[in-house]
This record gives structure tokens, C-alpha cells and sequence, in this order.
């Protein structure tokens, strides 16, 4: 009802719109017996032309009534789903990771478009149709009683029944669109997976997997929908047969009392009226059949959206929230993590860790180490479980979100360009970046080497999530849009990892010129990567099992050597070749040199 707001005027003048159409749509079929009457006794034209002055009055006042009705019921509705959609986005803007983790993707875009279209309908058929069909129904039924008398008494009857009848098969069939909507959230979901991993699918041949798996989602909800309206169905055929029935009774009724009284107590004309009343009874109780079957499908809906309303961010900003970070220094003070209250294992034990302003982190560790989670801490994507983080010598819970995260820059190894031109890109940093600053940006995170040869430069088109650029080439540019923000912290979760060595170290040799003030911490698979850093942490099951320089690491950690060993072995096979292939070339050149000192020794 919040999401009303603007659109209140629209939402109070439908109801009362309905009402003047319903007032004239009623008045008509009176006045219509009482003409029918005048021409029985042999009224003139001249006599019977303000009768049908009236009805022609009454009809168009009724389509004034109605179509102004639709208009103010169609701003009503149509600004109700776009506060609605605007509510529900900003809402999932505030949530924090564990809250998008209790939603998925899919499953919010289910509700963004199909839930909130169910409730966008209801909304339209509640102020409108249901205002309009009990009234009909209640007018109808008083003037075809003061019309017919007890003749009428006949609709009385059935009202009950159908209304019985109604209910009972919308009791059957909410239990069926509680569980479609989640089937349509697996619908979504395979959709969304199989296009966003389409080049996976194609390489690997796996379109008749990705159709039949989609065609099975599909037929799920056809399934349900089907028996849905199965029982739906049902509603149509009972009524007719009900209001049916009541016409062969008032038919009986009617021709036996205008016959045994001579017209006097029952004549033709209130016999039209009562069936027109009556059409107009059954009109009605189709129309709030459909209203019961669509808020029985949009009560659902409506439950799903205030899932996401009602959610409260785990995230919250304090009361007083400090607005600057004095500079990059970070602290771990005996934090631990795990993602949820339910899980069992810790993803983070006893991590103490102090990182001076301006250092350069390397961090690496085994798949599943839990070197991600740990960084995700600092910008407060997720809250510690135990212990506190430090920024600048400030719990990350006292700070202003967004004052936190302008200085705390992530680039993921996963990270997401978004539709709009490689300068667009990149400004997310900075929106007030020069086009100058762009492209030292880019130079310094070696983007230019390949942004220079596209026809348009700065100006190239990105599609939605960097399709048309390589996994080096998005990866680069999400440094370069990283480093336009200068931030007092800068993270980067392996995300080098699509780039050669030699283009890694210039890149890194960039960061130490550009940000020399900047801590920087450096997630890597490859040693080659954080070898020169000041320290290297070593994580390994949620903890860190050592922290030191490369030689120190090399000297007394494990974990370290046994590494370095493994990613330099190929490096010192190779190495041996080109040392043999160098040896044998020395050695063809001596051959050579001496034969030719023996060919000028015998001339």
C-alpha cells in the first residue's frame, strides 16, 4: 500500500468512477420495463421519445463514467508496479552479501517482473472490476426484487451456492500457485545460467543437455498450470448452470403468474427486466470469479515481494557513522567468520593481522583457503562473526558504507563490466575522470596495449558483462577503473590471473609507481606474482599459517617452498634446455672459429 504514494488520486476516483457507471447501467433496465409497458397500452412516438431520450442520456453518461474509469484505473495501476519495482530494487541495493545469498538471482528477477505484473493485475481488477462487480450484483439484485418481488427470491438462492462452490475450488488451487512460482524461479534460473554460459555450452556441445534440462523446468509449470486450470474451469460451467436454472424457474414463474393475474401482479415488461438484472447477476459473479482467481494467484506473489521488503540488511550503518579514513592501514584482531548462524565450520579461525599503510600484501593459499573471505571483511561486504577488522584504525562497523568502500577498491578475479562504452567503464571510479586520467589509468593497467587498436578507442561498445572482450582484456579493465578511484586501500583477488607474467609485472610495477601510498594486497595463485611484495600471508584452512618475506618463506614455511617448487619446475626444465641449446651453439661457434684459424694456419 506504500507504493501507492503519488498515485492515491488516481486510486480513490476509479472506485468512484465505477460506482456513477454501475448507478447508470442499473437505471437502465428500469427504465427500459417501464417503456416496454407504454408501448403495450399504445403509446405514440411522440409519447415515447423522453423514455429514449433517457436511455440514450443514461448510456452515454455510463461510457463517460466507464472509460474515464479505465484511464484513472490504468495511471493507478501502471504507477503502483513502478513504485513497486522502484521500492523493490533500492531495497535489494541495501542488502548486504549474506542477504543476497538467502535470494537468488533468478529468483529476484522472478520477482521483479512476474510477481509484481500478478500484483500489478490484482491492483487493477481491486479497485476497478472489484468495486464494479458487487455492486452490479447488489444493485442488480434490488432492482430486479423491486421489479419481479418474490420472483427474484430465486437469485437469492443461488448466490450462496456459487459463492460456496468458489471458495472451495480457490481452496484447492492456492496450494498450486504457492509452488509455480518456485518453479518459475528454476525456469529463470536455467535461462539465466545457460545464456550467461553460452560459450561453455557451445564449446562443449551441450545444447540437447541445456534444452532438455529448460524443457523439463517448463514442463513443470506448464504441469501445475494445468491442473490450476482444471479446477479454474470448473467456475464458468457452475454458474451457468445455476443461473440457468434460475432462468427456467423465473420463466415458469413468471409466465404462471402473469397468466393466472392477466398482467396485473406480473407483466411482460418486469419479466425483460429480471433477466436483463439476471444476465447482468451472472456477468458479475464471472467477473469477481476471475478477480478470486487472479488475487489468489497475485496473494502469492505479493507474499514473495514482501520476503525481499521485509528483509532486514545484516549490514547496518551505525547512528553516527565516521565519514573519512585516516589512511590504508588494516588490522585482523582475532576475527572469525563463517557465512551463516547455521553452518557448522568456521570459513575464517583466529586470524590476527596487521598490515601498515601503504605495504604491499601478497596472500596466497590452496582452493577453498579462504583468501576471498578474508578481503571481503576489510570493505565489510560481509561482518565479522568474532573479533573486529580495522581500517585506518577504525572498526569497519563504525564507518559510513560509502565512505568505506570509496577507499577500499576491489578488483575480483570474476569482475563485471557492465553495457556502455570502455571510458563508461572505467569512470565507475571516478565519474569525474578526465579523458586523460582514463587513459593513464589504462596505460598503467597495460588496457591501452589493446584499447588502441580498436577502430573507436575509449568510445568501443562493452556488452552486458564484458562478452565481447577477452578474460585478460575485462580483467585489465577493471584495474584501470579500480585505480581512477585512488583509494587509501586497493585489493586485487587474483585478478591477474587471465594475464601473462610479463604484462603481471608491469602491471604490478605500475600499482608500486602510480599508488605508492595506497596499501595494496595482492591475491595470486602464481608466487611470480607476490614474490616482491613486503610480506606474504600464507592461508590454509581458514587460518594463516605463516607470514614473512619470499626468502623467509622459502627458508621456513612448507607450504611456501613446496609451491614455489611446483610453479618454477617447468620454469627450470625449460631453463636447462635453453642453457644446453646455448652450450651446443658455443660449441658449433668454436668449431667453426678453429677450423677457420686452421684453414689460415695451412695457407
Amino acid at each position: 500500500m506504500k507504493s501507492i504514494r503519488d498515485y492515491k488520486p488516481y486510486t480513490i476516483a476509479t472506485p468512484l468512477l465505477v460506482l456513477g457507471e454501475v448507478a447508470c447501467e442499473m437505471t437502465i433496465p428500469f427504465v427500459t420495463a417501464n417503456l416496454i409497458d407504454t408501448i403495450k397500452v399504445g403509446a405514440t412516438v411522440e409519447e415515447l421519445l423522453p423514455t429514449s431520450g433517457l436511455l440514450v442520456l443514461l448510456a452515454i453518461v455510463s461510457l463517460v463514467f466507464g472509460a474515464a474509469a479505465g484511464i484513472t484505473c490504468s495511471h493507478a495501476s501502471c504507477g503502483f508496479a513502478k513504485n513497486l519495482r522502484h521500492d523493490l530494487f533500492y531495497k535489494i541495493q541495501t542488502f548486504s552479501f549474506a542477504n543476497i545469498d538467502d535470494f537468488s538471482s533468478s529468483s529476484l528477477v522472478t520477482r521483479l517482473t512476474t510477481d509484481i505484473t500478478n500484483v500489478q493485475q490484482a491492483f487493477m481488477m481491486m479497485i476497478r472490476i472489484a468495486v464494479r462487480s458487487p455492486l452490479v450484483l447488489v444493485f442488480a439484485f434490488v432492482m430486479a426484487f423491486a421489479m419481479g418481488g418474490s420472483v427474484a427470491m430465486v437469485y437469492l438462492v443461488i448466490i450462496p451456492i456459487l459463492g460456496f462452490g468458489l471458495f472451495y475450488i480457490i481452496h484447492l488451487v492456492r496450494p498450486i500457485f504457492s509452488r509455480v512460482f518456485h518453479k518459475y524461479d528454476a525456469l529463470n534460473e536455467s535461462v539465466e545460467e545457460n545464456v550467461s554460459g553460452m560459450r561453455v555450452v557451445k564449446s562443449f556441445v551441450r545444447e540437447d543437455y541445456e534444452k532438455s534440462k529448460f524443457a523439463r523446468a517448463a514442463q513443470d509449470v506448464c504441469a501445475d498450470f494445468t491442473r490450476a486450470e482444471k479446477l479454474l474451469a470448473f467456475n464458468n460451467p457452475m454458474m451457468n448452470i445455476c443461473v440457468n436454472g434460475a432462468f427456467v424457474v423465473i420463466i415458469y414463474l413468471g409466465s404462471k403468474i402473469i397468466i393466472t393475474t392477466q398482467g396485473q401482479a406480473f407483466d411482460i415488461g418486469q419479466m425483460s427486466s429480471i433477466f436483463t438484472y439476471g444476465f447482468q447477476i451472472l456477468m458479475s459473479l464471472m467477473q469477481l470469479s476471475m478477480i478470486f482467481v487472479m488475487v489468489t494467484m497475485a496473494d502469492e506473489s505479493a507474499r514473495r515481494i514482501d520476503e525481499v521488503l521485509e528483509a532486514t540488511p545484516t549490514i547496518k550503518a551505525p547512528a553516527e557513522p565516521i565519514r573519512e579514513v585516516a589512511d590504508g592501514s588494516i588490522d585482523f584482531d582475532d576475527v572469525s567468520f563463517k557465512y551463516s548462524a547455521r553452518a557448522e565450520r568456521q570459513a575464517l579461525s583466529g586470524i590476527d593481522l596487521h598490515i601498515k599503510s601503504g605495504e604491499t600484501i601478497g596472500i596466497i593459499g590452496g582452493t577453498g583457503s579462504a583468501k576471498s573471505t578474508l578481503v571481503n571483511l576489510i570493505a565489510r561486504l560481509y561482518d565479522a562473526t568474532e573479533g573486529r577488522v580495522r581500517v585506518g584504525g577504525v572498526d569497519v562497523r563504525d564507518y559510513d558504507l560509502d565512505t568505506l568502500r570509496k577507499q577500499v577498491a576491489m578488483v575480483l578475479q570474476k569482475n563485471v563490466l557492465f553495457s556502455g562504452t570502455i571510458a563508461e567503464n572505467l569512470r565507475w571510479g571516478d565519474p569525474d575522470a578526465t579523458d586523460e586520467e582514463v587513459r593513464e589509468a589504462a596505460h598503467l593497467a597495460c588496457a591501452d596495449e589493446f584499447v588502441d587498436t580498436f577502430p573507436k578507442g575509449y568510445d568501443t561498445w562493452i556488452e552486458q558483462g564484458g562478452s565481447n572482450v577477452s578474460g585478460g582484456q575485462k580483467q585489465r579493465l577493471c584495474i584501470a577503473r579500480a585505480l581512477l578511484r585512488h583509494p587509501k586501500v586497493l585489493i586485487l583477488d587474483d585478478s591477474t590471473s587471465a594475464v601473462d607474467t610479463k604484462t603481471d609485472a608491469k602491471i604490478r610495477a605500475g600499482l608500486a609507481t602510480y599508488l605508492p601510498q595506497t596499501t595494496k594486497i595482492i591475491i595470486a595463485q602464481r608466487i611470480s606474482s607476490v614474490q616482491d611484495a613486503d610480506r606474504i600471508v600464507v592461508m590454509e584452512g581458514g587460518r594463516i599459517s605463516d607470514v614473512g618475506t619470499h626468502d623467509e618463506l622459502m627458508r621456513r614455511c612448507a607450504i611456501y617452498r613446496e609451491t614455489y617448487t611446483s610453479q618454477n619446475k617447468m620454469g627450470t626444465d625449460e631453463s636447462d634446455v635453453e642453457a644446453e641449446e646455448a652450450a651446443q651453439d658455443d660449441a658449433a661457434t668454436a668449431v667453426n672459429a678453429g677450423a677457420e684459424k686452421g684453414g689460415e694456419a695451412d695457407e
